[in-house]
């Protein structure tokens, strides 16, 4: 492979109008750990193949509102899905299961960012 490509995504970055709420409802219903930086660090695990994938969506595209959506791997979705229910989160009806893909569910942060949640089927 030639040299000076991109070869993955190194992180997600957006703006809020209210930083401190949106951080802490992150780390209250999604569990993350900020760094002294203000940022969550996402170290890959060696012992399974994972990817990012990156994806231009058509621009009429019903799949998620606004111009972004973050995708976050899960272990367990039906657990998770249970516990922001509990909290009170915003959790969108529809699920999807592909066998080859796995379980995908949405849900919205506290600014109304649509989050997909996604539990990669077992091997």
């Amino acid at each position: 492979m030639s040299r000076g490509k991109v070869i993955g995504i190194g992180g997600v970055f957006f703006k809020s109008d209210h930083q401190a709420d949106l951080n802490e409802w992150y780390t209250k219903h999604l569990g993350f750990e900020r760094t002294e930086y203000n940022a969550v660090l996402f170290p890959w695990k060696s012992d399974r193949d994972h990817v990012t994938v990156w994806s231009i969506f058509p621009g009429k595209s019903k799949y998620y509102d606004g111009p972004f959506m973050i995708n976050y791997i899960v272990d367990d979705l039906d657990a998770m899905l249970a516990r922001l229910e509990s909290e009170g989160v915003n959790i969108d009806p529809k699920r999807q299961e592909d066998p080859g893909m796995g379980k995908f569910a949405w849900i919205y942060d506290s600014d109304g960012n649509k989050i997909e949640l996604w539990e990669p089927a077992k091997e």
